[in-house]
């Protein structure tokens, strides 16, 4: 199986409180993009595809199960430290499936820069054992499941537009906006997360995003108030040069707004519509090190195989 996985953007952004366990809650509008990554998986069932002498070899080496990462971007571990790695080992040991897997990813959506790239990929792991070893998880138990993992895979695997609470893993879907014009930009810094969270705890009087216009926007698809309501509260607590300067060009370039996206440092512009959305990137390309125009969209794990796992 051959999927793409989505990254996503916050249209908006705010840090709400923090759990008796130290975990930040928050009120978020998640959208899927057209950025992604590409999850090949191959698999092989130990109990119905290997014959018992090349099982019991199989199990003597590694066991249950083995997982084969491969990448070709440098910097990307292959290991148990990438979450496509843990995701296969989780979905393994919660289906109880002795099998042999194989995952090969194909990086283009940015590190560091708030996309949910690691945990696009982890979702798409999890979608794809599903269907391959014919498990047959609802996509609310593999949400139940990813969850183990990042309170962003939730949203992968539900895809589309959506409000996240609580640490991210409480969603509700909304109105998906679709085809909306966007260019999203990163530069060469990228932000610590746990250091933004303590600088958002640093705040005094902190100006919070309105989530509920933002809400309102969505529903009415009003446009005019999406782009007055777009906003991440870590803008405020963190100062990031790409960032500033990102912002600055993107709506110098025709962007009707430009907000940080995630904990940063992608920068996203929302745009009239395409022609100026891809003017625009072609612009910027020689400025940073990631410029891509693209659009929202609502399906995740589509193209490829002609697969969706919006459900």
């Amino acid at each position: 199986m051959k999927i793409k996985c989505c990254a996503k953007i916050n249209l908006s952004l705010d840090v709400t409180g923090i759990t008796e366990n130290n975990y930040h809650t928050l009120e978020s509008i998640f959208q899927l993009v057209s950025v992604y990554d590409i999850v090949s998986l191959s698999v092989a069932d130990l109990e119905t595809e290997v014959n018992g002498d090349a099982r019991k070899l199989m199990e003597e080496l590694w066991g249950d199960h083995k997982i084969f990462l491969f990448c070709d971007t440098p910097g990307i571990p292959c290991d148990e430290r990438n979450l496509a790695y843990q995701a296969a080992e989780l979905f393994l040991q919660h289906s109880g499936k002795k099998a042999l897997v194989k995952i090969h990813l194909e990086k283009y959506i940015p590190s560091g820069a708030g996309m949910g790239g690691g945990s696009a990929d982890a979702a798409g792991v999890l979608y794809g054992l599903n269907q391959l070893l014919h498990t047959g998880y609802t996509n609310q138990e593999l949400r139940e499941l990813g969850v183990q993992l990042g309170a962003d895979v939730p949203f992968f695997l539900l895809g589309g537009t959506a409000f996240a609470e609580g640490i991210g893993e409480k969603l509700t879907r909304l109105k998906p906006w679709n085809a909306l014009p966007l260019v999203i930009v990163k530069g060469n810094e990228s932000i610590s997360t746990p250091e933004a969270y303590r600088a958002v705890d640093r705040l005094v009087n902190p100006v919070h995003p309105d989530t509920r216009q933002m809400l309102q926007a969505v529903e009415k698809q009003d446009r005019n108030l999406l782009c007055r309501s777009c906003a991440n509260l870590f803008e405020s607590a963190i100062s990031c040069e790409d960032v500033i300067r990102a912002k600055q060009m993107l709506l110098q370039h025709g962007a009707e707004c430009a907000v940080m996206t995630g904990s940063g440092s992608a920068v996203f512009g929302i745009f009239e519509n395409q022609v100026s959305a891809n003017t625009c990137a072609e612009l910027l390309k020689q400025d940073f090190s990631f410029v891509q125009a693209c659009q929202t969209q609502e399906c995740n794990f589509e193209g490829l195989e002609g697969v969706c796992a919006c459900g």
